[in-house]
């Protein structure tokens, strides 16, 4: 059986969180979960963030939105991918470490 454009969009995700040993997980929700919880859920640095995977034009529903926003308002980081914007998931990382970094220097 073939991968779904959204799995491989998922499969990418993970390997880019793999390869700078960035503790996730994929919350199995499939009727006994939470619906609209983010597909990717994980820490990085001591931060927490959400990632929800999407194919093509495919857009998070309302619910899926309402719950990354409630990630960022509680300071974690939340995003949204895509086959397009794949190299955000770096860019989230980057900045963690040097949100990170920031905060360790601060006065």
């Amino acid at each position: 059986m073939a991968a779904t454009p959204e799995k491989k969009v998922k499969d990418h995700v993970r390997k880019q969180l793999a390869a700078r040993h960035v503790f996730h997980f994929m919350p199995a929700t499939y009727g006994f979960g939470a619906s609209g919880i983010a597909d990717i859920i994980g820490c990085y640095l001591g931060k927490f963030f959400a990632i929800e995977c999407k194919a093509g034009d495919n857009r998070p529903t309302m619910l899926q939105v309402k719950n990354l926003q409630r990630v960022s308002d509680a300071g974690g980081y939340a995003l949204v991918v895509n086959e397009k914007n794949l190299a955000d998931v770096d860019w989230m990382l980057d900045r963690i470490e040097k949100d990170v970094n920031y905060q360790k220097h601060e006065p």
